[in-house]
């Protein structure tokens, strides 16, 4: 005889209308996703959320909801990619893992957000830059390579642990010619730097941004700028190193001052050096795999946090 699952609910206790409102989504928009993922129906009435479904997916569900609190509880609606990076996490048996990332607040963004690594893989990385020196991470557009080692240079910067920020890329062109752009030397590089401000505004607003760089705290520069420089008491980010040659990684990693962490950020799969120049960032990854004191972290497609079709786009050309 086919043995019957038996149906229950459960109930979970909401702190605030606000909460309420970010859990339900726009027209449950939100409630349907975590319908959609658990199997379970999500209901919500006051402040009180009610789960109901067969029991063995209750627990499951329960411990989503539960996963998702940190997002939620600020009254900020969970977007797919987190909702799908917790999920990931209860398959895998790291629930209290991905529970520990809601106590891993890195700052505040100059809206008052809460910033802080959203899958494990993003939490260790930022672990690696809180204790070694030079960090490496390497993984797909969209990860949060430079955003995260941003967030923490800021965090950094305001506990007075170092005095400046240093941020730099290879000025190298994505099948675009960089003698073409109108300008001067540092008007032509800025384009190549945009995504670099972009972090920086959204910590510290485009104001004091702008005024912290004035004052020469921030840095934001070509790796040709970093030359002949002992770079102390900073913590210096290179975003996209896969564009670095090996003798510009080597420049480079020999600046680190006293007092000073660096990370070296990029994506082995988007190379545009020319003439079959090899990566620097692929070479040192080589090197240094197991040098003491230099970590080497790896990002996969299932820590892209932003549009959800990101994910599905790094898997189709892959």
């Amino acid at each position: 005889m086919k043995e019957v699952s038996s149906i229950g609910n459960f109930i979970i206790d909401l702190p605030s209308t606000d909460a309420a409102t970010a859990l339900s989504g726009t027209g449950n928009s939100s409630l349907k996703k975590f319908e959609s993922l658990t199997d379970v129906s999500f209901t919500i009435r006051g402040l009180q959320l009610e789960l109901s479904g067969l029991v063995s997916k209750l627990e499951k569900a329960s411990a989503l909801v539960e996963l998702t609190r940190p997002i939620w509880e600020q009254g900020i609606e969970v977007p797919e990619v987190d909702l799908k990076a917790a999920l990931n996490s209860l398959d895998l048996g790291q629930e209290s893992t991905h529970a520990e990332l809601g106590n891993k607040v890195l700052a505040r963004s100059n809206k008052g957000r809460y910033l802080r690594p959203r899958t494990i893989r993003q939490k260790a990385y930022v672990e690696a830059i809180e204790t070694h020196d030079l960090t490496f991470a390497i993984g797909p557009a969209g990860t949060g390579k430079t955003f995260l080692a941003t967030v923490l240079a800021a965090r950094l910067l305001n506990e007075k642990k170092i005095e400046k920020i240093i941020l730099t890329r290879p000025a190298v062109e994505a099948g675009e010619n960089l003698g073409f752009l109108p300008g001067d030397l540092q008007q032509k590089v800025d384009p190549y730097l945009r995504p670099l401000y972009d972090s920086l505004h959204t910590i510290f607003g485009s104001e004091r941004t702008n005024t912290l760089i004035e004052k020469g705290i921030i840095e934001v520069a070509p790796i040709a700028f970093m030359r002949g420089r002992t770079l102390d008491n900073s913590l210096i980010i290179l975003d996209e190193a896969q564009n670095t040659t090996s003798s510009q990684m080597r420049m480079f990693l020999t600046r680190l001052g006293d007092r000073s962490k660096m990370v070296v950020n990029g994506d082995i799969t988007q190379v545009d050096l020319k003439n079959g120049e090899n990566s620097g960032l692929v070479e040192a990854s080589k090197i240094f795999d197991n040098t003491e004191g230099i970590k080497i972290c790896y990002l996969t497609v299932e820590d892209v946090v932003r549009h959800p079709l990101v994910q599905k786009i790094i898997e189709a050309y892959q």
